[in-house]
């Protein structure tokens, strides 16, 4: 089954063929960082005219690389749901007129129930019930996985989102945008032991909270920020939020006796929280996924991937597509 993917949730246009859940054939991805970046974060009205100026050529590059022709495609799936609703209008109208030209099922997808798909396109054996930590600028989820359908949150972000933390406290330490992979990058050459930032610990939940961390960075900086090199806070709030994550992923396992964890979203590409999630897991005997950092930002393959679990199951195959700015994953 060869299932083209589009994804347009925010500042990617993405655009991907994968065929049967797990042969990735093409993956376009076309990204807006650099025009962002001058306003130190994502503005909506600039990112809907970007994806308007992209979606074909996009679509159109997957079709090429993936070495088939439009008439070849068995399905679409769309990313319909959450984020900025006039980029995902964009995605999600290319994805009507096509399937009504080439007369083949179209299926919106949940933008996180992509994200956890992407560990089927490099484990599609990956069994279940799972515990997956969805983390990215947008979201901060502990989900229980019991089938491609079934999905139950676990935990939440009370506040910022990781993601977000990261992109923040990255302004303030006058790192750039985006804050994620910079902060990663300049801790590398620090001591995350050099700092000792607050870990917010919710008792009898799996919530997380980060706008403690994030007042305390601000603090730090400004009282003491030209006492430590840059690598050092970097570092120090780096393992902070990294801590705070990894403890509850391990704490929700603890809770439900469920022993696998996937970790999916941009900040799922961090290597510190790749490393500790893999220790961690690894010495309690935990099986532990995470897809390569392509697969974790943004990207339309994993929209892909779940859309041929949905269609294949013949459930959940609407008539009409609405797009939705902001919807949970589950009730």
């Amino acid at each position: 089954m060869i299932i083209l993917g589009i994804e347009s949730s925010c500042d990617d246009t993405s655009a991907s063929i994968v065929k049967d859940g797990r042969e990735i054939l093409s993956n376009i991805i076309s990204s807006q960082i650099d025009l962002h970046a001058r306003f130190g974060g994502v503005v909506p009205e600039v990112a809907s005219r970007k994806h308007v100026e992209l979606i074909n050529p996009v679509i159109n590059e997957a079709i090429s690389k993936a070495n088939i022709c439009f008439t070849d495609i068995d399905g679409i799936a769309v990313t319909n749901r959450p984020g900025l609703l006039g980029a995902l209008l964009i995605g999600v109208t290319a994805a009507k007129s096509l399937s009504a030209a080439l007369d083949v099922p179209l299926v919106g997808i949940h933008h996180l129930q992509g994200h956890i798909a992407a560990n089927f396109l490099i484990n599609p054996n990956f069994g279940f019930p799972f515990i997956t930590l969805v983390v990215s600028g947008g979201h901060t989820d502990l989900i229980l996985v019991r089938s491609h359908d079934d999905y139950e949150i676990l935990g939440r972000t009370r506040d910022d989102a990781a993601g977000e933390a990261f992109d923040k406290s990255a302004r303030i330490l006058e790192l750039g945008y985006p804050g994620g992979p910079v902060i990663d990058r300049i801790a590398k050459e620090g001591n995350p032991k050099a700092i000792h930032f607050p870990r917010a610990k919710l008792d009898d939940t799996l919530d997380f909270s980060f706008s403690g961390l994030k007042t305390a960075v601000i603090r730090f900086y400004k009282e003491q920020g030209n006492k430590h090199s840059m690598a050092d806070i970097a570092a120090s709030f780096q393992d902070a939020v990294v801590d705070m994550l990894v403890q509850t992923t391990l704490k929700a396992v603890e809770a439900t006796g469920i022993n696998r964890i996937a970790i999916a979203g941009g900040v799922a590409a961090n290597s510190r929280l790749q490393q500790q999630m893999k220790e961690k897991s690894a010495k309690r005997g935990i099986e532990f996924s995470c897809p390569p950092p392509i697969l974790c930002t943004d990207n339309a393959a994993m929209i892909a991937c779940a859309g041929y679990y949905t269609i294949k199951s013949g459930k959940l195959i609407p008539k009409e597509i609405d797009t939705i700015a902001s919807q949970p994953i589950s009730g």
